[in-house]
């Protein structure tokens, strides 16, 4: 019997309950692929992130419950939380290898920053079944990018959208939805991502990696507090360096256990 070590972590948020879980599961090496997806359906998080050490450095993977994905922010930061917090790791920064490149992970504090590679977006033409699955019939700007990426004038259009998700094409009709904030934050959004067990993500770190750059060009800085503004919610600080984001975020465990594999 195989015991592996398992958390659930809240990232992007001090407290338990809120911003967006994860499951990180700590491997001595890699499982078969159908395994891991058994484990992500099981866990029934957004995402499932699996880590293996390979001396300083870590290899990771993401997987939701319904297939393995190549980018996953908030279960990178999860995953940097539990090797900080419960694997006494003493650096000041973490190196994964991951399906996306070499991502870094450092702290600060309380705060755990995410390096990622900014991801750029075109100028596009949303589907008519995408804007009526999101219930709009309006909106300031549409760009496609790892995702789509919808701008509307206000955060109460944000917050306001109730999608028909069950009317929107699993992968194709992925979406954020996103307008100017106001008073501390420069701007927010929510995620949408049809046919996951999770269709709204309460944070979503890969968004960010448009969001950001996409943001960043239409007020002029490259400095920004973001939040998301999905029921959990959390925040995001954001900044734009050259082809690259970063995105600072705090985290927490809330539960602690092992997996029993026979």
């Amino acid at each position: 019997m195989k015991e592996i070590p398992m958390y659930l972590v809240s990232a992007f948020s001090e407290r338990p309950f809120a911003g967006n879980p994860a499951a990180v599961c700590l491997l001595d090496a890699w499982l078969a692929d159908d395994i891991l997806l058994k484990m992500a359906q099981e866990h029934n998080q957004s995402e499932t992130a699996f880590v293996v050490r390979e001396g300083e450095a870590f290899s990771l993977r993401w997987f939701t419950t319904r297939n393995e994905v190549n980018l996953c922010g908030h279960a990178t930061l999860a995953s940097a939380h539990v090797i900080f917090h419960h694997l006494d790791f003493p650096h000041a920064a973490i190196h994964f290898a991951t399906a996306s490149g070499r991502l870094t992970v450092s702290r600060e504090g309380g705060w755990l920053t995410l390096d990622f590679p900014a991801s750029a977006t075109q100028e596009s033409t949303p589907p008519a079944a995408l804007l009526a699955g999101l219930g709009l019939e309006r909106y300031v700007s549409a760009h496609r990018g790892r995702a789509w990426l919808i701008e509307l004038a206000s955060r109460e259009e944000v917050a306001v959208v109730r999608p028909n998700i069950a009317a929107m094409t699993p992968g194709e009709h992925k979406v954020t939805i996103t307008a100017p904030g106001d008073g501390e934050y420069d701007f927010v959004s929510r995620f949408f991502s049809p046919g996951e067990a999770v269709w709204e993500d309460p944070v979503t770190g890969s968004a960010h990696t448009m969001l950001i750059p996409f943001w960043s060009a239409k007020l002029g800085k490259s400095k920004m507090l973001a939040r998301q503004i999905s029921a959990r919610g959390g925040d995001i600080r954001c900044e734009l360096k050259g082809d690259r984001v970063l995105m600072a975020g705090q985290a927490v465990t809330w539960l602690q256990g092992r997996i029993l594999l026979r």
